[in-house]
């Protein structure tokens, strides 16, 4: 799957949100984490010869990226998609025991 790493990369982005704001729950998680992922592929538009040296790392691939890509956005809102109903999944369990 082409976009698998995406989609996980989506889903981390929820539950580490979620877990460093305890007291916030849902759909305002999944907004955070899809402005937060939009806004690191929105970054790889941006071009200075330190960063595209840096994306030529695996670093630097790893943290920034290399190229643009809107299925990339969509893939991650799948990711935080699906985190996000497992969230209220588990929160509904939770709440029944």
């Amino acid at each position: 799957m082409k976009y698998g790493g995406s989609i996980l990369w989506g889903a981390m982005v929820y539950w580490l949100f979620a877990m460093t704001f305890l007291h916030v729950r849902g759909l305002k998680i999944a907004i955070a984490a899809l402005s937060l992922a939009a806004a690191v592929e929105f970054f790889r538009l941006w071009h200075t010869p330190a960063l595209d040296t840096f994306r030529l790392t695996a670093a630097g691939a790893l943290l920034l990226g290399r190229v643009f890509s809107l299925w990339n956005i969509l893939a991650y809102a799948a990711g935080i998609a699906a985190a996000l109903a497992i969230d209220r999944a588990l929160s509904r369990n939770g709440r029944a025991a």
